[in-house]
């Protein structure tokens, strides 16, 4: 057997992609003109398939932090955190974490990805018991196999599902994480976090919240699900990343145990990765900023999300079952979804295909991701282009 053959069954998925949808492989944001806009085969098209959720990487506060930044500090930190790569900026981009989120500590990471990684190989051992939704993130089930901790799944957002299995389970008397996200990537819905919240405490569990793609979406504060819910008290650790709402590239976790501080010592993610660089860790400060100071951003990405959300199911699509930001547009047959996905991009816009096992439920899914940046003209070419898509078929 040669090295590369156990790759055989993805080698033939690939090939049967490109006779279907050949551009899919071939994208490449060849000028970033907005926002919201791009050039893509030459082409300028509107970008619905991002995670850039408040339209803040190409701000002129974040840009200049940036710049500033890379003339003082450099362009990397050529260390780890534990080495020479802990800058006081990063001190500095942790307080004010802290601050935001009303915790007393935090741990920034180099990646989002590695902070999942970091905190689920470490926080939790093989003596211990992870009980996570099913629909969760890569990042969370790959920390959880790099500590060699025992997962549970329970069924997406079932809470019910979630009781039975602590009920059984708390008899082995260990410790129990259960792990969420607060908006699933997706799919666009929510967890039932105060549901949630409340069966953790009735059982003397932990409950760690990704709060990736709902950080600068959800809650009063844009401070994600937990806010939202009401429940911030009850979730031990949030984890979030830099490379949405923020438009950068980091993850943090943030959390009022004190023994956060342990995690710098003992979570190989942390000690032997290379630490941000200034200019990722500097627009993420600005960032922050922005999203405390102009509530604005989140209320005009709503109105974008309500309004997309609404045109896509009049018009007979299958879409998420919760208006948000993330407006999935689903297709039982996969040859559906190249040819609409070549559509809309014919149309001028880009939204991201999804395939399976990618996907929850095993179907193929167009995913739109909206803006506060985008204008309400262009949720309409969107919409539009949705519509040409329907009619054609």
């Amino acid at each position: 057997m040669g090295l590369f053959d156990k790759f055989e069954n993805i080698t033939a998925s690939l090939n049967v992609i490109e006779q279907q949808c050949c551009a899919f492989f071939n994208i490449i944001i060849e000028e970033i003109l907005s926002a919201t806009e791009a050039v893509i085969n030459g082409r300028r098209v509107i970008l619905a398939g991002t995670n850039n959720y408040l339209g803040l990487p190409l701000r002129k506060e974040c840009k200049e932090a940036a710049c500033r930044a890379i003339e003082k500090e450099g362009t990397g930190t050529t260390g780890s955190r534990m080495a020479n790569g802990t800058y006081s900026s990063h001190v500095a981009l942790e307080q004010d974490i802290s601050d935001f989120y009303g915790r007393s500590n935090t741990i920034v990471f180099t990646t989002g990805y590695s902070a999942n990684l970091a905190m689920l190989s470490t926080l939790v051992g093989p003596k211990d018991i992870v009980l996570l939704d099913a629909d969760c993130h890569a990042s969370i089930y790959d920390g959880c196999r790099l500590g060699g901790v025992q997962v549970y799944r329970f069924r997406h957002n079932d809470v019910d599902d979630l009781e039975k299995r602590l009920k059984r389970l708390r008899k082995q008397d260990t410790n129990i994480l259960i792990v969420l996200e607060g908006l699933y990537s997706m799919l666009g819905d929510r967890a039932p976090l105060r549901e949630i919240a409340s069966v953790k405490e009735e059982y003397g569990a932990y409950l760690l919240v990704d709060e990736a793609h709902s950080l600068g979406v959800l809650g009063n504060r844009g401070r994600g699900l937990s806010e939202e819910a009401g429940v911030e008290d009850a979730v031990d650790f949030i984890v979030g990343t830099f490379s949405k709402s923020l438009g950068s590239v980091g993850g943090f976790c943030t959390s009022n145990h004190k023994e956060l501080e342990i995690i710098r010592y003992a979570s190989r993610p942390y000690v032997f990765t290379a630490s941000s660089s200034p200019a990722n860790i500097a627009a993420a400060k600005a960032a922050l900023e922005i999203i405390r100071r102009e509530p604005q951003l989140r209320e005009r990405l709503w109105e974008n999300a309500d309004a997309l959300y609404g045109r896509l199911k009049e018009m007979g699509f299958r879409v998420g079952p919760e208006p948000s930001p993330i407006i999935p547009v689903r297709f039982e047959e996969v040859a559906r979804a190249f040819s609409a996905w070549n559509r809309l991009l014919d149309q001028g816009v880009y939204v991201n295909m999804v395939l399976p096992p990618a996907t929850p439920d095993g179907t193929a899914l167009l995913r739109c991701s909206l803006s506060a940046a985008h204008t309400m003209e262009q949720v309409e070419k969107i919409a539009g282009a949705f519509s040409a898509v329907r009619d054609f078929e």
